[in-house]
């Protein structure tokens, strides 16, 4: 068995990405070993995270993008309402905070639904896409991703999209500016190879067009 961390995520529209990529670039000026989000760093919204065994991964994808045809209509349209921050020591994560709707609740639910069967709890750091610079996968990464259903469905899905990694400071001022909320659509859903602080470092199966 060789489990791999993925992230079944809904790809926003050109105008979140664009808006993502803004602050990313602020945090970037500030703190210039904060990750782009480029090719390596996809902006995304995550739905659920979990390990699922590598010989399975198709299969499972296959499951999930039926799950998704079937779903009915959806409304993949919420709204960016502010910025949050995760302190880890001097660093933290930012991101913008997404609304999350019934509609995404439900989509969530299904997706864990038709994913199940497939997942394992025996994902490690190895089971991680290998950081760009060689360092090591931080273990707070791994387990985010092992208790993510557990802690991260329903009623307490926190939608967000991550935009980098900064000085406390630094985030904390961006956080106290005014923000002004934008809409949020998503316009495919896919499943991504995770790297470490949770980033979608590598496209493994597109599941549905929004």
């Amino acid at each position: 068995m060789t489990p791999i961390a993925v992230n079944v995520l809904m790809d926003p529209d050109a105008g979140t990405i664009e808006q993502a990529r803004a602050l990313n670039d602020r945090l970037r000026s500030d703190f210039p070993q904060c990750f782009a989000l480029d090719s390596n760093h996809t902006p995304h919204v995550t739905l659920v995270q979990c390990f699922i065994d590598r010989e399975k991964l198709a299969e499972a994808a296959h499951v999930v993008s039926g799950v998704l045809q079937a779903a009915g209509p959806v409304n993949w349209q919420s709204k960016a309402t502010g910025l949050y921050a995760l302190s880890d020591g001097k660093l933290g994560l930012a991101g913008i905070v997404i609304q999350p709707t019934d509609d995404f609740r439900r989509v969530q639910l299904r997706v864990i639904e038709a994913i199940s069967p497939f997942i394992t709890p025996e994902g490690t750091a190895a089971a991680f896409a290998p950081r760009l610079d060689g360092g090591e996968i931080g273990q707070a990464t791994v387990d985010y991703v092992k208790g993510f259903i557990a802690a991260s469905t329903g009623q307490n899905y926190n939608a967000h999209l991550t935009v980098g990694i900064g000085t406390n400071g630094f985030i904390d001022a961006l956080k106290a500016e005014p923000f002004k909320g934008f809409p949020v659509q998503a316009v495919s859903l896919s499943m991504y190879h995770l790297g470490d602080y949770g980033v979608a470092q590598k496209k493994l199966h597109h599941l549905h067009d929004c």
